[in-house]
């Protein structure tokens, strides 16, 4: 008599082999493609050549210089590092301080309009990434809204230089992705049983105290899944940067595009394409370890 648990076991593994196959052949093996090709050695005209070499990993901090052989930190590449970390960290700082009233003001209406509030909400995201950046650019640029009405009202006299710099790329990116914030904290929020609230002010809590110790520890987990939502793609953002910051202001994901593209490096650009992924896991791990600790911590 066959046993029941083998045969639902190798039905299960039947059943998962298509998936696993698409996530094998489709996922993983590109990124084996990309750490075979970290450690070899670059084509003269694009391309790569089939010997061992460390030197991709070694240009990704540190750069030899061409006549004394002197060793020396990539400033470039640390530049850019830091630069798509910091504009990161406050992308999904702003889209917090917008995205947060946000949710909560939704998340108070009567239930027979949240939809209609999630719906503008949702909007942008049927437009093209490149469409809305270029209205970004058209609000910002030098002959473009903002300084048209800052002239027209007397407030400067020469356009304000917003344009290719560090801020028209923390507007732009905050503006693409702060529905990835609201929605997460709408979805902890609305589970959020508002009488505690009340509760809170019976026993004579101010509304900032209300805020800290009620509302913010139960929502935390939409808080921090918002967060990685934001920062995760603001570290390989490409179109964004490219079109606000001109070429000025490169991120990660434009010194990848470089390297395979106009400097035909593609080990190096195989390498800083495996430490941006590592980047990414390590806020992974830390979503998964607080949102964890955060579960046991509730029971």
């Amino acid at each position: 008599m066959p046993d029941p648990i083998s045969s639902t076991a190798r039905t299960r593994a039947a059943l998962l082999a298509p998936a696993m196959a698409i996530l094998i052949f489709a996922a993983a093996g590109p990124l084996v493609i990309v750490l075979i090709y970290s450690f070899l050695t670059p084509g003269d005209y694009g391309g790569v050549v089939w010997d061992f070499s460390t030197d991709a990993w070694f240009g990704v901090l540190a750069e030899r210089d061409f006549f004394t052989e002197e060793l020396s930190w990539a400033d470039a590449h640390l530049t850019v590092f830091w630069r798509s970390i910091k504009l990161s960290l406050l992308t999904a700082l702003l889209s917090f301080i917008f995205g947060f009233p946000t949710a909560y003001f939704i998340a108070t209406r009567p239930r027979r309009s949240r939809d209609i509030w999630m719906l503008l909400v949702m909007i942008p995201f049927w437009t093209n990434l490149l469409i809305r950046t270029f209205a970004i650019m058209e609000l910002i640029r030098n002959e473009g809204t903002i300084n048209t009405v800052l002239i027209a009202m007397g407030l400067v006299t020469q356009p304000v230089q917003m344009l290719y710099t560090e801020f028209s790329l923390l507007l732009g990116m905050t503006y693409v992705y702060l529905p990835l914030m609201i929605l997460p904290i709408y979805a902890s929020m609305e589970r959020f049983d508002f009488k505690l609230v009340e509760a809170g002010y019976d026993l004579y809590a101010t509304r900032w105290q209300v805020l800290r110790r009620v509302i913010l520890p139960i929502v935390k987990p939409g808080i921090v899944a918002g967060s990685i939502l934001v920062f995760v793609p603001c570290l390989g953002a490409y179109v964004t940067p490219r079109v606000l910051g001109g070429g000025k202001q490169l991120m990660l994901g434009n010194l990848i595009e470089l390297q395979f593209g106009q400097l035909r490096n593609w080990p190096l650009g195989a390498a800083l394409s495996l430490t941006l992924l590592v980047i990414v896991m390590v806020a992974l791990i830390f979503y998964v370890r607080t949102v964890g600790t955060e579960e046991r911590s509730h029971g």
